[in-house]
C-alpha cells in the first residue's frame, strides 16, 4: 500500500466524495422503496454517480438496471448515455465485452429515437471499443458507422473515431489504412489546436511500429514527436516518450540504452504537469534494472519513492502493474520469495483482466523464476510453458504483420514504378506519333462517321437485350432470395426453435427460472426472425389477413400511428405474386420506420375491375427520389421497383423533403 498522510486522510474524510460513499445505503433504500419508475430511475442515477469511482461491480449492476428501466419508460437517450458509460468497466474490469455489445445493441435497436448525432455516433464508438476485444473487423464496421452518424460539427469526435479505427487497422496488420487514419486524426487535432490529442494520434503511429517489432521506425517517429513537443511547449509528455523508448530498448535487448532513457525520463519528469503513472513506470523499471545488477540500495531508494507517493493505484491498472512488478523484483532480490510470488500472481490477474499479452507473458516468466528459486520446479515449468506459449503467439502475429507491412510497401513501390514507366512510355509515343496522327485525322473522321451509325444501331439493340436480361436476372434473384429465406426460416423454426423448447422444458424441471426467462426471450427472438424471413401468415391467413396482421404489429409495437383500408384480395394472385405484394408493403413500412421519422401513416389496398391499387403514405421528412435512387447504398427503392416489374405493375413515388411520402403501386388483374 502507498503511504497515506494524516492531513490528506482528514481532507478526504470530510470531502464530498466521502459523503457520496456514505449516501450509497441511503439511495439503495430509496431504490427499494420507490413506488414509481421515475423515482427508481432517480435513485439509480444517484447510485451511479456515487459508485462510478468507488465500486465498479456496483456501478455495472446499477447501470444495467437503469438502462433496462429507461428503455421501459421510452427514455432512449438516457439509456444511451448510461450504455456508453457502462461499456468501459463492463469490457475492461468485468471482462465481459459481449454483454457490453448486447446492451448497446438493445439501445441501437431504437436509434431512430436518438436525435443527438454525438450520442448516436458515440454508441457506435463504444460498441467498436467492446468489439476490439472480440472481433476487430466488426470494430472497424462500428467505427465506419460512427463516422456516418456524426455531423460535420462533431469534428473532435470524428478525429477520435479515426484514432480508434487506426488502432484496429494496426492490430489487423493493415498498416497503410492505419497510417491514413492516424494522420487524419492528427490533422484534425492540429487544426483544432488540441495538441494533447494530437500527441495521442502520433503515439498511435509509433505504437503501431513498436508492437510489430519495427523498433527503428518507431524510434525515428518518436524522435520527430519529441521535437514537435519541444516546439509546442508540451514538456509534460516528454518523460513519457523517453520512458516508452526505454521499453522498446528492453524488447531489443539494449539494456544500457534502456537505462539511459529511463534516467533521461526521470530527469525531465515534471511533478506538477506530467502523469503520476509515468513516474511509477519509470521508477518501477529502474528498480528492476538495479535489482538485475545487484544494486539493492539504489533499488530500495526508488521503491520508497513510489511507496511514499500520494496516488491511488487502484484507478490506474497500468501503474499498478508496474508497481507490482518492481516491488516483486525487489522482494525476490532480497530473498522474500513468498511475498514476491503473491505480488507476481496479483500482477498476472490484473494483466489477464485487461488482456495485456506482454504483461501476462512477463508475469508468467517471472513466476517461473520465483518458483524455481523456491525449488517448486513443477510450477516453474508450468509458468515457463505458459510464458512461451504467449511469446510464440506474439511472435507469430508480429511476423505475419511484418510480412503484411513489407508486402504493402513492395506493392505500393511496384505500382508507383509501373505508373512512372507507363507515363514515360506514353510521353515518348505521343511525340513519335504526333505527325502520323495529324495525317490520319481527317481520313479517320470520315470512316468513324460511317461506322458510328452502324454502332449506334447495334448498341441500341444490345442495350435492349441487356435490359431484358437484367430484368430476368433480377426476377430470378428475387425468387431465389425468397426460397432461401423460406429454407432458413424453416430451419430456425424446426431446428433451433425445437431445440430451445427442449432446453426450456429441462429448465422447467430443474427450477432455473432466470435461465428459463432467457430461453423464452431467445425463443421469441428466433420466432420473430423466422416470421420476418418468411411470412407464414400468407399460408395460414391469406394475403389480406397477413397484410392486416403486419400493420397491427407495427401499430402496437412502435410509436407510429398507422391506419388501414384493406379490400379482400385473396385468391387473385399466384402464391409467388402474393409473396411479392406482401414484401412490397412490408419493405415500404420498414422504410417509414427506419428513415421517415414519421408520426403517422396509412395503408390502402383497393380492388378495382382491372387492377389492384396499393397506396402507402406517411407524414415524415420525405426525400429527393432522384438523389435517393442514385445512391448506391440505397437498395430499398430499387428492390421495390424490381418487385413491381416482376408483377408487371407500375410504381409511383411522390415525395419532397419535409412534406411526407406517398408510394403507389398498381398491378393488373
Amino acid at each position: 500500500m502507498l503511504k497515506k498522510i494524516g492531513i490528506l486522510f482528514f481532507i478526504i474524510a470530510f470531502s464530498p466524495a466521502s459523503g457520496y460513499c456514505q449516501d450509497i445505503p441511503h439511495y439503495e433504500k430509496k431504490l427499494a422503496s420507490a413506488k414509481t419508475k421515475t423515482e427508481s430511475l432517480t435513485a439509480l442515477d444517484s447510485l451511479l454517480s456515487r459508485t462510478f469511482y468507488t465500486d465498479s461491480d456496483a456501478f455495472i449492476k446499477y447501470s444495467i438496471q437503469y438502462i433496462s428501466l429507461a428503455q421501459e419508460m421510452d427514455s432512449i437517450e438516457d439509456a444511451a448515455r448510461k450504455a456508453m458509460n457502462l461499456q468501459y468497466p463492463l469490457t475492461n474490469y468485468a471482462n465481459d465485452p459481449l454483454n457490453a455489445i448486447t446492451i448497446i445493441n438493445s439501445v441501437l435497436a431504437r436509434k431512430y429515437k436518438i436525435r443527438d448525432s454525438l450520442l448516436l455516433g458515440g454508441l457506435y464508438i463504444k460498441r467498436g471499443k467492446a468489439n476490439t476485444k472480440v472481433d476487430l473487423k466488426k470494430a472497424i464496421e462500428d467505427y465506419n458507422m460512427a463516422l456516418e452518424n456524426f455531423s460535420k460539427t462533431d469534428s473532435l469526435n470524428i478525429a477520435d473515431t479515426y484514432l480508434f479505427r487506426g488502432q484496429a487497422y494496426s492490430n489487423l496488420g493493415r498498416f497503410v489504412l492505419a497510417g491514413e487514419d492516424f494522420t487524419q486524426a492528427y490533422t484534425i487535432y492540429e487544426i483544432k489546436k488540441e495538441y494533447d490529442y494530437m500527441v495521442y494520434a502520433q503515439q498511435g503511429i509509433i505504437s503501431m511500429f513498436s508492437m510489430n517489432g519495427f523498433y527503428e521506425k518507431a524510434k525515428m517517429e518518436r524522435n520527430a514527436l519529441i521535437d514537435k513537443m519541444k516546439t509546442l511547449g508540451l514538456s509534460r509528455f516528454l518523460s513519457n516518450e523517453y520512458y516508452n523508448q526505454a521499453l522498446d530498448y528492453k524488447k531489443m535487448g539494449e539494456r544500457d540504452l534502456e537505462y539511459k532513457s529511463l534516467l533521461t525520463a526521470e530527469k525531465i519528469f515534471n511533478k506538477e504537469e506530467s502523469e503520476q503513472s509515468t513516474f511509477i513506470g519509470i521508477h518501477s523499471r529502474l528498480i528492476e534494472y538495479y535489482c538485475e545488477h545487484n544494486q539493492i540500495i539504489e533499488a530500495k531508494k526508488h521503491l520508497e519513492l513510489i511507496e511514499n507517493l500520494e496516488y491511488d493505484l487502484s484507478g490506474d491498472p497500468s501503474a499498478e502493474l508496474n508497481f507490482l512488478g518492481g516491488k516483486a523484483k525487489y522482494l525476490q532480490t532480497i530473498g522474500k520469495h513468498e511475498e514476491a510470488i503473491k505480488l507476481a500472481q496479483n500482477k498476472l490477474e490484473i494483466a489477464k483482466k485487461l488482456g495485456m499479452e506482454d504483461e501476462i507473458m512477463s508475469s508468467y516468466s517471472f513466476l517461473s523464476e520465483l518458483y524455481f528459486d523456491t525449488e517448486d520446479y513443477k510450477k516453474s515449468v508450468e509458468n515457463n510453458q505458459a510464458a512461451n506459449a504467449i511469446k510464440d503467439s506474439i511472435y507469430n502475429r508480429s511476423t505475419a504483420n511484418a510480412l503484411a507491412y513489407y508486402q504493402t510497401l513492395y506493392e505500393t513501390e511496384k505500382k508507383e514504378k509501373e505508373l512512372v514507366e507507363k507515363s514515360t512510355s506514353i510521353t515518348l509515343l505521343e511525340k513519335d506519333n504526333e505527325g502520323f496522327k495529324k495525317a490520319m485525322l481527317f481520313g479517320g473522321i470520315a470512316i468513324l462517321l460511317g461506322f458510328g451509325l452502324i454502332l449506334l444501331f447495334r448498341n441500341q439493340r444490345h442495350l435492349r437485350s441487356n435490359k431484358i436480361l437484367q430484368e430476368k436476372f433480377s426476377q430470378e434473384l428475387l425468387i431465389s432470395q425468397e426460397s432461401e429465406r423460406r429454407r432458413i426460416s424453416k430451419d430456425l423454426h424446426d431446428g433451433i426453435g425445437q431445440q430451445l423448447l427442449v432446453i426450456k422444458n429441462k429448465l422447467m424441471a430443474s427450477g432455473d427460472d432466470d435461465t428459463k426467462k432467457m430461453v423464452d426471450h431467445t425463443i421469441e427472438e428466433v420466432r420473430a426472425i423466422s416470421r420476418d424471413l418468411h411470412p407464414f401468415q400468407l399460408q395460414e391467413l391469406g394475403i389480406t389477413k397477413a397484410i392486416e396482421y403486419t400493420i397491427n404489429m407495427i401499430d402496437e409495437n412502435t410509436t407510429l400511428f398507422i391506419s388501414a383500408e384493406i379490400d379482400n384480395i385473396d385468391n387473385i394472385f399466384s402464391k409467388e405474386d402474393e409473396v411479392n405484394i406482401y414484401r412490397i408493403i412490408q419493405e415500404s413500412l420498414s422504410n417509414i420506420l427506419k428513415h421517415a421519422n414519421a408520426e403517422a401513416g396509412k395503408v390502402s389496398v383497393k380492388k378495382f375491375t382491372n387492377n389492384i391499387l396499393i397506396s402507402i403514405r406517411d407524414n415524415g421528412v420525405g426525400f429527393d427520389f432522384a438523389e435517393k435512387y442514385q445512391d448506391v447504398k440505397s437498395l430499398g427503392l430499387k428492390t421495390l421497383l424490381e418487385r413491381t416489374k416482376f408483377l408487371k405493375g407500375q410504381m409511383k413515388v411522390t415525395s419532397k423533403k419535409d412534406t411526407g411520402t406517398v408510394l403507389e403501386f398498381q398491378f393488373p388483374l
